[in-house]
């Protein structure tokens, strides 16, 4: 809700406020007149009061506080209005604005008051009532407000009364609009909050009925959703012949109110303090406005403009010089006079009295426009358009403004087509030459073109080609050809000619263009290219680069292609350039990549041509055609060498060869040779890529393979265009590896099958090489209780029967030896005693059986029966050194223990130490406490 408050009485300055106060301080001052109204059109109530006389003589500034209670509800609105009271003693007013119909319901009102500096309130004055309808007095239920208007975004509230005796049943909008309503009572109440405009509906209708059935139990009402003006824009007026004023102006948004409702313009003058008498029109397409007066003798102004509807009011104003405000008329009938060059425009225009200034507009051919300005003009409306080319078309047009305090210009006049007069040819033409010798002569095929700057300047242009000998100048040939032709073949014979070329048309010939052919003798060697070798060169992503050497002797330079190179007309192309000029990028639409293209490179002197260099090269290089197979294969354990024959010249002509990938790989795993790169296929396996750079190569090896594997190889060709993207494998498998199973025999099958022998013969081969003897430590059968030397036992020699003897005692070994020496065969008495079977050592050695421990040379008799040797060595234990016997000696001797047992018997001890010396001089070596490894004989 809404509350305004309007204050009609008129307040004047507090001057004896305090003076009141001191003297009625706490005096009262009730409301003594109260009047409330309603006004049902602007859905207001109107309160009225007054306090007594002379609260007003003493001016006091007041308070007042002002309730409303609207009947069949609890709510009451409360404001408080301050005002300062004057001696006018004008009653005061207050209007409280209604959110719900005030037919709906009653409306009471009451009011209190208090001096500002009084905190006390009078009392509240009695309740003052408006009535509404409580029972319809119509033919049946009625719906308020019947007709409204509502801003887009907010709400409203409606009230259906029913007749009398009737309730409401049913209150209810037909859009999808939410609501709120309050039924089955005298009064119904319908609320719709957020109210937006939806489809092309721009209204909303209202239902509202009682319990019965019939016509009159109906009520239906409408209101409309719309929106406040915008503010105008754009407002601006204008004179087009210094008789009518013209405003426009854009109204903005669409308001959604239309009829009566829609938006209303008006204009005022602020000069005249009168509404400009126009009539507004407005286009609903382009949402612009205008409106028209007589000028009359007003030259200055001062428009506002407003425009208004339901829901609010916007203004915009526009003050200006009509004189400054020209906006011309366009121009019209346009004529022209015109040459090769120059074109005379004329035209008219309405705009009588104002001095224009005028701009022409002239379009070319190509799109390319120009502006012409021209001068101040009153009467003379024309202007001259020069630098134009000759038999060209043009198309003008032509806009105007005033001469003096410039506005804007009109708009354009319609446009004007024009074409200038025809001229001889500009320019001159390129010729080009092939020449191919013949029986007798030679056939010149002559090509042309118009150079960048040739124009033909007329309606149809044909070309004359004359030829003549440079030498004795006899009578030249022509013929004459139509522009629909641009090259032609003729015949000379062997001596030099001047070829001359000229574009013609209606008016005259073009600059010629010569051409010398030299003779036969000298053109066979400049047609003679072969010794030139040709140069490869790289294309770009606009072009292919050329380059040369350039010569000074020469004023330019000519190369030329063919586009199409395998067609039978090769559409030969050519391009000049300047004598400083040694490289160019030969651009051409023809060019497509994986084609190769021919380049020569011509120098000209005196119009004379002569070939210097040969180029070949690609726009981008393609990948090959497949052409490179395995021919041949040579294998060995870990290598592979493969041969494959050279790609043919048409599989390889879509890039230049630069060589050929060889891929290996395992089948069943990723490869991972030395010396390779790595490369990932389309199938996702790992394979070796080996490159070859030389394109001649014809031959590869692989190495490091493993053996007895199986791998697969494949040789492709590759440009700078990449490779053939297939790859046609070939399988083989390695060899077995020889040498392995050598290594493996001599390391593993040899050892076992030795293990396996030994372990077959283990009794035998001990029994060869380490006999078992019997230990007599070990013995529990002899007894050796007599004599023991530190841990040892002694073995009694009579006891068993010994396989060597240790004899320390110098004497009774020579004794012992004697003795052997007598029971032998007659042939051994002539052995050297040094070449015995014995020795002995230690001559100084002093027959002291001490105990004293000293180092004894030992005598070593060996029990042939064990073929063992008779030695003499420092250690009991050990035969160092083998003393050499004579071979029959060795042999002869036998094994008699007895003799041995018989000497030591004989020479038996005198007391009882030398023989303790003897029994510990002689002592028991077991053969198993010797070497195995000793040689036997």
């Amino acid at each position: 809700m809404m509350n305004h408050f309007m204050i009609l009485a008129v307040l004047l300055p507090l001057r004896t406020c305090h003076t009141a106060y001191s003297q009625q301080g706490s005096l009262i001052f009730p409301v003594t007149y109260f009047n409330i109204s309603k006004d049902l059109a602007l859905q207001r109530l109107l309160v009225e009061w007054d306090v007594d006389k002379s609260a007003h003589d003493a001016e006091l500034a007041m308070s007042f506080e002002i309730q409303v209670h609207r009947a069949d509800e609890a709510t009451v609105w409360t404001d408080f209005h301050n005002v300062t009271l004057d001696k006018s003693g004008k009653p005061l007013h207050w209007i409280w604005d209604s959110d719900l119909p005030l037919e709906c319901m009653s409306h009471s009102v009451r009011i209190r008051s208090k001096a500002e500096a009084s905190k006390i309130w009078s009392r509240w004055s009695p309740w003052e009532t408006v009535l509404g309808l409580d029972a319809s007095d119509s033919y049946g239920p009625k719906i308020f407000p019947e007709e409204k208007v509502i801003e887009e975004g907010f709400g409203i509230t409606l009230c259906c009364i029913g007749r009398k005796g009737q309730i409401i049943k049913e209150f209810f909008l037909d859009s999808d609009v939410h609501y709120f309503n309050k039924t089955n009572r005298q009064v119904g109440l319908l609320t719709v909050k957020n109210v937006t405009v939806r489809g092309a509906s721009r209204h909303v209708s209202v239902y509202c009925k009682e319990p019965c059935s019939e016509e009159p139990c109906y009520a239906h009402a409408l209101f409309f959703v719309g929106r406040p003006p915008d503010t105008p824009s754009n407002f601006s007026c204008q004179t087009r012949n210094m008789t009518t004023v013209t405003c426009t102006w854009s109204q903005g948004r669409d308001t959604y109110l239309y009829g009566r409702h829609s938006s209303k313009h008006t204009l005022f003058e602020e000069f005249s303090q009168n509404l400009v008498p126009c009539t507004v029109t407005c286009s609903e397409q382009s949402s612009q406005c205008s409106c028209s007066w007589d000028i009359g003798q007003q030259r200055i102004y001062n428009i506002t403009l407003t425009v208004v509807n339901a829901l609010g009011r916007k203004t915009a104003t526009e003050a200006f010089d009509v004189t400054h405000r020209i906006y011309p008329l366009p121009p019209f009938q346009l004529w022209e006079e015109c040459t090769d060059t120059e074109i005379k425009l004329h035209w008219n225009h309405q705009n009588k009295g104002i001095e224009l200034f005028c701009q022409t507009e002239v379009l070319q051919s190509n799109g390319k426009a120009e502006l012409y300005n021209g001068t101040a003009q009153l009467h003379h409306t024309s202007i001259t358009l020069g630098g134009l080319q000759p038999y060209t078309k043009y198309t003008a047009r032509v806009r105007c403004g005033a001469a003096k305090n410039f506005w804007r210009w009109s708009e354009w006049s319609k446009t004007q087509t024009i074409r200038t007069k025809e001229a001889a040819p500009s320019g001159k033409v390129d010729i080009w030459r092939e020449i191919t010798p013949v029986l007798r002569g030679r056939n010149v095929t002559l090509f042309w073109k118009q150079e960048p700057g040739f124009r033909a300047n007329g309606r149809s242009i044909s070309y004359e080609i004359t030829w003549e000998k440079v030498e004795d100048r006899s009578k030249p040939e022509c013929i004459s050809l139509s522009s629909a032709y641009n090259s032609t073949r003729i015949f000379i014979d062997n001596h030099p000619y001047r070829i001359t070329i000229m574009a013609k048309n209606n008016v005259n010939y073009s600059l010629p263009s010569i051409l010398i052919i030299p003779g036969a003798t000298g053109i066979e060697k400049m047609l003679n290219g072969s010794e030139l070798k040709e140069e490869k060169v790289n294309g770009t992503e606009d072009g292919i680069l050329i380059s040369w050497e350039p010569r000074l002797m020469y004023d330019s330079y000519v190369i030329d292609w063919c586009n199409f190179l395998m067609s039978q007309h090769c559409d030969l192309q050519w391009e000049r350039f300047g004598p400083n000029t040694s490289s160019a990028l030969i651009k051409s639409a023809a060019f497509v990549p994986g084609v190769r293209y021919n380049f020569r490179v011509y120098g000209s002197a005196a119009n004379r041509a002569s070939l210097l260099e040969k180029k070949t090269g690609y726009l981008k290089e393609q990948p090959p055609e497949f052409c490179t197979e395995v021919k041949n294969i040579e294998l060995s354990n870990h290598a592979v060498t493969l041969f494959w024959d050279p790609c043919p010249t048409n599989k390889t002509d879509r890039g230049f060869l630069r060589g050929y990938h060889i891929y290996v790989s395992p089948v069943q795993e990723d490869c991972n040779l030395k010396g390779s790169k790595k490369h990932v296929h389309s199938d996702g396996s790992v394979l070796c890529k080996y490159t070859i750079e030389n394109p001649e190569e014809r031959r590869y090896t692989v190495k490091h393979l493993t053996s007895n594997t199986k791998y697969k190889l494949a040789v492709v060709a590759y440009t700078g265009g990449g490779e053939f993207p297939e790859l046609n494998f070939t399988y083989i498998d390695t060899p077995f590896d020889s040498d392995v199973m050598y290594l493996l025999v001599l390391l593993v099958i040899v050892p076992s099958l030795i293990v396996a022998i030994c372990v077959w013969k283990m009794k035998w081969v001990k029994e060869c090489c380490c006999p078992v003897i019997p230990s007599p430590n070990k013995s529990k059968v002899l007894s050796f209780k007599e004599f023991k030397i530190g841990s040892e036992k002694v073995l009694k020699i009579s006891d068993c029967t010994p396989d060597t003897l240790a004899v320390d005692n110098k004497v009774e070994a020579q004794k012992l030896h004697l003795q052997s020496l007598m029971s032998s065969t007659p042939t051994e008495d002539k052995t050297d005693i040094h070449n015995s079977s014995w020795d002995y050592h230690n001559e100084n050695e002093k027959r002291n059986f001490t105990s004293t421990p000293t180092p004894q040379t030992h005598t070593w008799f060996e029990n042939l029966a064990y073929s063992s040797h008779l030695a003499v060595e420092s250690d009991p234990y050990q035969l160092p050194e083998t003393l050499e016997t004579s071979k029959a000696e060795v042999s002869a001797v036998l094994y008699q223990p007895q003799y041995y047992l018989s000497i030591l018997n004989d020479d038996a001890p005198s007391s009882p130490r030398e023989a303790a010396g003897r029994k510990t001089n002689l002592r028991y070596i077991s053969q198993t406490e010797m070497h195995c490894s000793g040689r036997r004989h």
